[in-house]
This record gives structure tokens, sequence and C-alpha cells, in this order.
């Protein structure tokens, strides 16, 4: 396993410990920024050279490596040209190898130069600085379009530090409480190889194949295993461990709910227009029921089941029941869906299907416990739907 300048651990006792960032390296990094605005509107190869140098203040060499990663992902850099530098290059070096072999060089190739800017209505100077404007050291720096703060590139930094473990993990283990299916959802929208267990007290158990278990692509899918992380931010508790390969061995990392990495952009809380304005109606018109968004998962027929909604009604029972809201459907895609429910003899599934997106024909599964729509969910069929069963 080759030696990765990013990877700023300790290992003890089989367990690899990350070095974190935290608020001590603050005040570095916001130096740090400041030294990288400096070049802002310049070159990138004039800030490269300056970073190859001694800086007039203290930066610990392992995180100095981290943190700049982060910031050359935060300023991106863009050519800026009066022409297209691949034109301007074609027009120049077409005309010198059509010129009249004028044994003084330097007059013959200033000549050029000049009626070439002309003939592209740019100066000679704007044509000497478009030839090579689109090599990666003559991009522009351009300063990011939010504030960088330091506490943010240090949560970053983190981040990158555990995804950079993950890349070299043999498998992966979650245990996650609330919004466990919107992880069950990235992580298939990824194509990672995942497993959902049976759960365990109020936890969802994940089991995640590493890259290290496939035999092709394996940088490509430790991208998407790394991309999972920032998403467990939102779960209201988890903890994940892992068997990752570094060159002295196999070690075990450790992570749970509080470690200080940048958490992803805040989750949609509902999947479709129709699930929202379900909710907002449900609200607005039932008030002695509490609705609850993606309640915890059902075990059932050896995996789990993750409604939509929990309804509550407030009072001495506290009556439930789990709403399911289908789009596109066929009966037998419909079949299976009710199916586990019933294996698993969960009480009080109502399931409301949109009519209008029936992919097949017009039957149900006897006995199915469904409420038809059309674009929108009718909270009061719903509420009667409720109250009948429940008479």
């Amino acid at each position: 396993m080759a030696a990765d300048a990013t990877l700023n651990v300790c290992l003890r006792d089989g367990e690899i410990v990350p070095r974190f960032l935290d608020a001590s390296d603050h005040p570095w990094i916001a130096l740090l920024i400041e030294e990288v605005r400096r070049f802002e509107h310049q070159p990138w190869r004039l800030l490269d050279e300056r970073l190859r140098h001694p800086l007039p203040f203290a930066v610990p060499i392992h995180k100095r490596v981290l943190v700049l990663c982060v910031l050359t992902r935060r300023w991106r850099t863009q050519i800026q040209a009066a022409v297209r530098p691949s034109v301007a290059r074609v027009e120049l070096f077409t005309r010198a190898a059509q010129g009249n072999g004028d044994a003084r060089v330097g007059r013959a190739r200033d000549q050029t130069v000049v009626e070439t800017a002309a003939r592209l209505c740019i100066s000679p100077a704007e044509l000497e600085a478009a030839l090579f404007a689109d090599l990666a050291s003559e991009r522009i720096l351009v300063p990011p379009e939010e504030p960088v703060a330091a506490a943010d590139v240090a949560l970053a930094a983190n981040l990158m530090l555990v995804q950079n473990l993950l890349a070299r993990a043999a498998w992966v283990r979650l245990r996650l409480s609330g919004h466990a299916r919107a992880v069950v959802r990235y992580a298939k929208l990824k194509g990672l190889i995942c497993t959902v267990a049976a759960r365990q007290g109020d936890d969802t158990r994940l089991e995640i194949s590493g890259p290290l278990a496939l035999f092709r692509r394996t940088l490509v899918y430790g991208r998407a295993l790394g991309q999972l992380v920032p998403q467990l931010a939102w779960c209201h508790r988890y903890a994940f461990e892992a068997e990752v390969a570094l060159r002295s061995g196999a070690f075990r990392l450790a992570l749970a709910s509080g470690a200080p990495i940048l958490p992803a952009t805040p989750p949609r809380r509902f999947d479709s227009r129709v699930e929202e304005r379900f909710a907002h109606d449900f609200s607005r018109l039932a008030i002695g029921w509490d609705l609850i968004r993606e309640p915890e998962p059902i075990a059932a027929c050896g995996t789990l089941i993750f409604p939509d909604f929990l309804l509550v009604r407030r009072g001495a029972n506290e009556e439930r029941w789990l709403i399911e809201i289908v789009g596109f459907w066929t009966p037998e895609y419909l079949e299976t869906r009710l199916r586990r429910p019933r294996q698993a003899a969960v009480p009080n599934l109502l399931v409301c299907i949109d009519d209008s997106l029936n992919c097949g024909h017009d039957d149900f599964p006897a006995g199915a416990a469904v409420l038809r729509y059309r674009n929108r969910v009718d909270v009061r069929a719903v509420l009667a739907r409720l109250e009948g069963d429940r008479g």
C-alpha cells in the first residue's frame, strides 16, 4: 500500500486513531487562507511556487497537506484569454510556417506576432498571454463564491481524512438511528454493495463492502463510499467501524456521532411533491394527530421496510398508523410491497396509490389496504379510512 501524506493517523493496538484538526488549528488555517487569497486573479503557478517555500508561520506538515487539498478545491481555476488558446496557437504557428525565411529570427518572430494579433483583432501582448493560457499552471485562480472560514476548512479536512481511509477499506459496518432510510437510499443510488441487516433495538444495521473487496474500479467505488460519510451527520445517532488496509497491515477504524467532520447539505425532507403536500395538508386538517416523517424501519422477511409516515393519535391509547405513498406501480410491484408487511404482521398499514400512474392493469392484490388518489392525497379520505377501520 503506497504512502499517503493525507493519512494523518496514529496506530494503537490494532486501531486507527485519526489526528483530527480542532479549534487549536484554526489560527494557522486562517493565515493560510489569507496567503492563498493573495494570489487570487493570478496564474496558479505563482501560488504553487509560493507554497513550495516555508511559510512565515508554523504549520504541522501532515495537517498542512490536508488543508491545502481542501483549499485547492475551494479556489477553482479558469482560462482567461482574449481568444481561445487553441485558436491563438493555430493562427500563430500557421503564419510562422508560412514565413519568408528571414535570417533575423527575433525580428521575424516579432513581425509574425504583430501580424497574427492584427488578424485576430487583439494586441500582441494579448496574443502572447493567450498562447498557453489553457495549461494548468497558467490558469487563473478564481475566488470562491462563498466566504471560506477556518472552522469549515478544518471539518472538511477531517472528512477528507476519513474518506481517504475508507478508500482502503475491506468492509464497513454502520449502526444508525433516525434518517436511516436516507442513508440506505443514498448508498443504493451510489451503487454501493449494501446489505440491510435486521434491526437491533432502535438501531438499523448496514453492512457495506469496501473497495478492497472488489477486483475492478476500486478507485471509483472508494470515492462513492467516502461520499456516504457526510450523510451520516443527519442521523440522530450513528456509529461505524471499518477494516482498513495500511502498509503495516489491517487496522480497525471506528467513528461515532460527534466526530468533527463536515456534514453534507441537509437532505430533502420529502421524496416528492405529493409527500410534501400530504404532510402540509395533514398537519393543517388532522389536529388530533402527530405526523412523523420517515419513522424507524421495520424488520420484515430478512430486510427492512421504510414507511413514509407514522401517524400517532394523541390521547390515552396513542393509536398508530403507517402510511406509504406509491407513485408509479404495477400490480406485481404492489403485491410485493404489501406482502412483506403482512408477513411481518405489521398492523395498521395504509398504502396510498396514485391511480393516474398505474403502469399495469387495474387489479389490486386481494385484501390490500389501499387508498386511491390522483395527483394529491386527500387527507379527509385518509382520516375517514382510519376511522372506518377503527370502527
